[in-house]
Protein backbone atom coordinates (compact mmCIF):
# COMPACT_ATOMS: atom_id res chain seq x y z
CA UNK A 1 0.00 0.00 0.00
CA UNK A 2 1.42 3.79 -0.63
CA UNK A 3 2.87 5.40 2.13
CA UNK A 4 -0.03 7.36 4.59
CA UNK A 5 -3.04 4.85 3.01
CA UNK A 6 -5.83 3.93 5.41
CA UNK A 7 -5.76 -0.03 5.47
CA UNK A 8 -9.73 -0.26 7.05
CA UNK A 9 -9.49 -3.79 7.45
CA UNK A 10 -6.32 -4.09 9.51
CA UNK A 11 -7.89 -4.30 13.42
CA UNK A 12 -9.91 -7.14 11.59
CA UNK A 13 -6.52 -8.51 10.71
CA UNK A 14 -4.70 -8.47 13.95
CA UNK A 15 -7.82 -9.43 15.48
CA UNK A 16 -7.43 -12.80 13.46
CA UNK A 17 -3.92 -12.70 14.07
CA UNK A 18 -4.56 -12.78 17.57
CA UNK A 19 -6.53 -15.52 17.31
CA UNK A 20 -4.07 -17.33 15.30
CA UNK A 21 -1.20 -16.55 18.31
CA UNK A 22 -3.82 -17.77 20.97
CA UNK A 23 -4.27 -20.95 18.73
CA UNK A 24 -0.79 -21.70 18.09
CA UNK A 25 1.12 -20.59 21.78
CA UNK A 26 -2.09 -20.22 24.51
CA UNK A 27 -3.08 -16.91 25.63
CA UNK A 28 0.81 -16.53 27.70
CA UNK A 29 2.16 -16.61 24.06
CA UNK A 30 -0.10 -13.47 23.33
CA UNK A 31 2.20 -10.59 22.59
CA UNK A 32 1.80 -7.46 20.04
CA UNK A 33 4.92 -8.70 18.58
CA UNK A 34 3.60 -12.16 17.85
CA UNK A 35 0.68 -10.93 16.49
CA UNK A 36 2.60 -8.38 14.45
CA UNK A 37 4.54 -11.58 12.89
CA UNK A 38 1.24 -13.44 12.15
CA UNK A 39 -0.45 -10.26 10.53
CA UNK A 40 2.59 -9.44 8.70
CA UNK A 41 2.34 -5.32 9.73
CA UNK A 42 4.99 -3.61 11.62
CA UNK A 43 5.04 -3.75 15.09
CA UNK A 44 3.28 -0.44 15.64
CA UNK A 45 0.26 -0.81 14.10
CA UNK A 46 -0.84 -3.58 16.65
CA UNK A 47 0.01 -1.02 19.63
CA UNK A 48 -1.60 1.64 17.57
CA UNK A 49 -5.22 -0.25 17.24
CA UNK A 50 -4.67 -2.26 20.80
CA UNK A 51 -3.01 -0.72 23.22
CA UNK A 52 -3.17 -3.01 25.19
CA UNK A 53 -2.74 -7.06 25.73
CA UNK A 54 -6.06 -7.45 27.32
CA UNK A 55 -7.11 -5.04 24.08
CA UNK A 56 -5.90 -7.16 21.92
CA UNK A 57 -7.58 -10.39 23.90
CA UNK A 58 -11.02 -8.32 23.80
CA UNK A 59 -11.04 -8.24 19.93
CA UNK A 60 -9.45 -12.02 20.13
CA UNK A 61 -12.85 -12.98 22.24
CA UNK A 62 -14.91 -10.13 19.53
CA UNK A 63 -13.87 -12.14 16.57
CA UNK A 64 -13.83 -15.84 18.24
CA UNK A 65 -17.94 -15.29 19.29
CA UNK A 66 -18.44 -13.41 15.56
CA UNK A 67 -17.78 -16.64 13.94
CA UNK A 68 -19.52 -19.14 16.93
CA UNK A 69 -22.60 -16.93 16.58
CA UNK A 70 -23.19 -17.42 12.89
CA UNK A 71 -22.36 -21.34 13.28
CA UNK A 72 -24.75 -20.75 15.71
CA UNK A 73 -27.30 -19.21 13.72
CA UNK A 74 -26.38 -21.88 10.75
CA UNK A 75 -27.42 -24.91 13.62
CA UNK A 76 -30.65 -23.20 14.61
CA UNK A 77 -32.50 -23.14 11.20
CA UNK A 78 -31.69 -26.91 10.56
CA UNK A 79 -34.05 -27.03 14.52
CA UNK A 80 -37.67 -27.33 12.89
CA UNK A 81 -40.76 -28.18 14.63
CA UNK A 82 -40.70 -31.64 15.90
CA UNK A 83 -36.76 -31.96 15.74
CA UNK A 84 -35.44 -34.34 17.92
CA UNK A 85 -33.56 -31.78 20.20
CA UNK A 86 -31.46 -34.24 22.08
CA UNK A 87 -30.35 -36.06 18.85
CA UNK A 88 -29.76 -32.40 17.13
CA UNK A 89 -27.15 -31.40 20.13
CA UNK A 90 -25.97 -34.98 19.96
CA UNK A 91 -24.77 -34.06 17.12
CA UNK A 92 -23.56 -30.22 17.34
CA UNK A 93 -21.78 -31.43 20.44
CA UNK A 94 -20.10 -34.01 18.73
CA UNK A 95 -19.52 -32.09 15.67
CA UNK A 96 -17.53 -29.64 17.58
CA UNK A 97 -15.19 -31.79 19.44
CA UNK A 98 -14.56 -33.44 16.24
CA UNK A 99 -14.26 -30.85 13.38
CA UNK A 100 -13.77 -28.04 15.58
CA UNK A 101 -11.60 -29.46 18.03
CA UNK A 102 -8.61 -26.52 17.71
CA UNK A 103 -11.03 -23.67 17.55
CA UNK A 104 -12.74 -25.32 20.88
CA UNK A 105 -9.51 -25.08 22.44
CA UNK A 106 -8.79 -21.12 21.54
CA UNK A 107 -12.59 -20.72 22.42
CA UNK A 108 -11.56 -21.83 25.87
CA UNK A 109 -8.56 -20.31 26.67
CA UNK A 110 -9.95 -17.21 25.58
CA UNK A 111 -13.40 -17.81 27.09
CA UNK A 112 -11.23 -18.52 30.44
CA UNK A 113 -9.09 -15.49 30.05
CA UNK A 114 -11.89 -13.79 31.70
CA UNK A 115 -11.52 -15.49 34.87
CA UNK A 116 -8.63 -12.79 35.57
CA UNK A 117 -9.48 -9.74 33.27
CA UNK A 118 -12.67 -8.86 34.69
CA UNK A 119 -13.10 -6.63 31.73
CA UNK A 120 -13.69 -9.39 29.60
CA UNK A 121 -16.34 -11.19 31.45
CA UNK A 122 -19.09 -9.82 29.67
CA UNK A 123 -17.81 -10.59 26.30
CA UNK A 124 -17.54 -14.13 27.93
CA UNK A 125 -21.18 -13.90 29.30
CA UNK A 126 -22.46 -12.76 25.57
CA UNK A 127 -20.73 -15.40 24.29
CA UNK A 128 -22.56 -17.97 26.72
CA UNK A 129 -25.84 -16.51 26.08
CA UNK A 130 -26.28 -17.87 21.86
CA UNK A 131 -26.70 -21.53 23.07
CA UNK A 132 -29.17 -21.42 25.56
CA UNK A 133 -31.24 -18.77 23.45
CA UNK A 134 -31.13 -21.16 20.37
CA UNK A 135 -32.15 -23.58 22.78
CA UNK A 136 -35.24 -21.99 24.54
CA UNK A 137 -37.07 -21.88 21.03
CA UNK A 138 -37.35 -25.28 21.53
CA UNK A 139 -37.95 -26.03 25.19
CA UNK A 140 -38.54 -24.25 28.14
CA UNK A 141 -35.73 -21.61 29.60
CA UNK A 142 -34.33 -23.59 32.64
CA UNK A 143 -34.06 -26.72 30.10
CA UNK A 144 -32.12 -24.79 27.78
CA UNK A 145 -29.74 -23.25 30.41
CA UNK A 146 -29.35 -26.40 32.18
CA UNK A 147 -28.51 -27.94 28.80
CA UNK A 148 -25.81 -25.14 28.00
CA UNK A 149 -23.96 -25.90 31.19
CA UNK A 150 -24.09 -29.97 30.84
CA UNK A 151 -22.52 -29.40 27.29
CA UNK A 152 -20.32 -26.86 27.85
CA UNK A 153 -19.33 -29.08 30.98
CA UNK A 154 -19.16 -32.37 28.28
CA UNK A 155 -16.39 -29.47 26.35
CA UNK A 156 -14.64 -28.96 29.20
CA UNK A 157 -14.41 -32.64 30.24
CA UNK A 158 -13.48 -33.67 26.36
CA UNK A 159 -10.53 -31.09 26.45
CA UNK A 160 -9.08 -32.84 29.63
CA UNK A 161 -10.12 -36.08 29.19
CA UNK A 162 -10.81 -36.95 25.94
CA UNK A 163 -13.26 -37.77 23.30
CA UNK A 164 -16.45 -38.92 24.56
CA UNK A 165 -18.59 -41.22 22.45
CA UNK A 166 -21.66 -40.13 20.42
CA UNK A 167 -23.68 -42.87 23.36
CA UNK A 168 -22.16 -40.91 26.05
CA UNK A 169 -22.85 -37.81 25.09
CA UNK A 170 -26.81 -39.03 23.79
CA UNK A 171 -27.54 -41.12 27.20
CA UNK A 172 -26.46 -37.52 29.14
CA UNK A 173 -28.58 -35.64 26.83
CA UNK A 174 -31.49 -37.74 26.87
CA UNK A 175 -31.90 -37.44 30.22
CA UNK A 176 -32.34 -33.81 29.64
CA UNK A 177 -33.94 -33.55 27.07
CA UNK A 178 -36.21 -37.06 26.22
Amino acid sequence: MPRGTVDPERPLRIALAALDVVADKGVEGLTHRAVAAVAGIPLGSTTYHFQTLDDLLAAAVVEAKRVTDAEMAAWARQLGPGTDLAAAVTDYVMHTLTDRWGRLVVEHELYMAALRRPHLQPLSREWDEAFPTVLSRHTDAVTAETVAMVVDGMFVRALIHGMPSRDQVEVVLRRLLP
